[in-house]
């Protein structure tokens, strides 16, 4: 039997979103697709078969702690599997994920107010942008995505 992924916090929908937004997302094939990490300096390898079901992904959080990192779900959400919000893409763009997790020692409530905090600053309604994640992730568990071969972490960017 397959073994289930683990749920991710919310944050990491966010993070997805943002990579989308910023471009950083690049489908090699069928199975195969990039992401660049928001300071550019790794490259996250991410497969998926099974129409999404069976996740591969190299970034840490898959790696280390088992659940769906942001890598995989911004590929899921790019492929169309899971379906791609309206708004919250565009109003992620440019947020220094990394950066905000380093600073909040990876306590993922700290960075997602300071996320929302930034949202409103711009303009946008981060209720909305709230529910938006909210909807992907309930698609990522009616997906109920399962682990495919492990793969090491990131490797630095060409």
């Amino acid at each position: 039997m397959p073994t289930p992924w683990k749920m991710p916090p919310l944050i990491k929908v966010y993070e997805a979103l943002g990579a989308l937004s910023d471009g950083r997302v690049r489908i090699i094939d069928e199975e195969h697709a990039l992401v660049t990490s928001s300071e550019g300096d790794k490259t996250y390898d991410v497969e998926t078969r099974d129409e999404g079901r069976e996740l591969s992904s190299s970034d840490n959080a898959s790696y280390w702690q088992g659940y769906v990192g942001y890598p995989a779900i911004a590929v899921l959400l790019r492929r169309g599997i899971i379906p791609l919000p309206a708004g919250a893409p565009d109003a992620l763009a440019g947020i220094p994920w990394n950066e905000l997790n380093r600073r909040f020692k990876r306590d993922y409530a700290k960075p997602l107010t300071e996320v929302e905090l930034r949202l409103k600053q711009a303009g946008h309604d981060p209720d909305a942008i709230r529910a938006e994640a909210e909807a992907v992730m309930r698609a990522l568990r009616a997906l109920a995505p399962y682990r495919g071969k492990r793969l090491r972490p990131a490797r630095e960017a060409p």
